[in-house]
């Protein structure tokens, strides 16, 4: 027992070393790479039939996967079609911002409608994806807590006519 504590502890100590190396990014080896894979293809897959398929014990997945869960380096949701339970306005709203941007972005991040924020080089400062009940909810959205914001200069709304594509397996590529 006090052997694999130790062995723990000095492959906790390289994982640490090489995160300060690369700046505090988790370094993820082929075999987390393709844990993650496996959970992408299906999030409730059994850690079995993962460990069978990158050759590790069932133990020894569910350790990786919990790594993976607490470092951030990944998430296991339910992704649902905003059409199906009653989202029927999706847009993405750029925003242009004097001065603080972060404290924009912070703003953002903390209302319910918005899924997806993103600081921006280019025509925006801001990129912020938002589903709405309604035309009324995404206008009340906009124009009654994006656009009151302190520091929001304008807001260009692209709205969502349909989904043609939306996948989350871009993590192993």
């Amino acid at each position: 027992m006090q052997s694999e504590v130790v062995a723990s502890r000095s492959a906790d100590q390289r994982d640490s070393s090489r995160e300060s190396r690369n700046g505090g990014s988790p370094q993820l080896d082929s075999v987390s790479l393709a844990i993650i894979q496996q959970l992408q293809e299906d999030g409730r897959r059994p850690y079995a039939a993962i460990g069978k398929a990158v050759g590790l014990s069932e133990a020894a997945v569910r350790q990786r996967v919990q790594k993976l869960l607490d470092q951030g380096v990944m998430q296991i949701v339910a992704v649902t079609d905003p059409l199906t339970v009653g989202f029927r306005r999706q847009a993405m709203v750029g925003i242009n911002v004097e001065g603080d941007v972060e404290s924009i972005a912070d703003a953002l991040t903390g209302m319910s409608e918005v899924e997806y924020v993103v600081m921006a080089a280019g025509s925006f400062d801001i990129l912020a994806e938002i589903v709405c009940e309604d035309d009324d909810h995404l206008l009340d959205v906009i124009n009654k807590r994006i656009r009151a914001l302190p520091g929001v200069r304008s807001t260009e709304s692209f709205v969502y006519l349909k989904l043609k594509k939306q996948t989350y397996m871009w993590g192993t590529r």
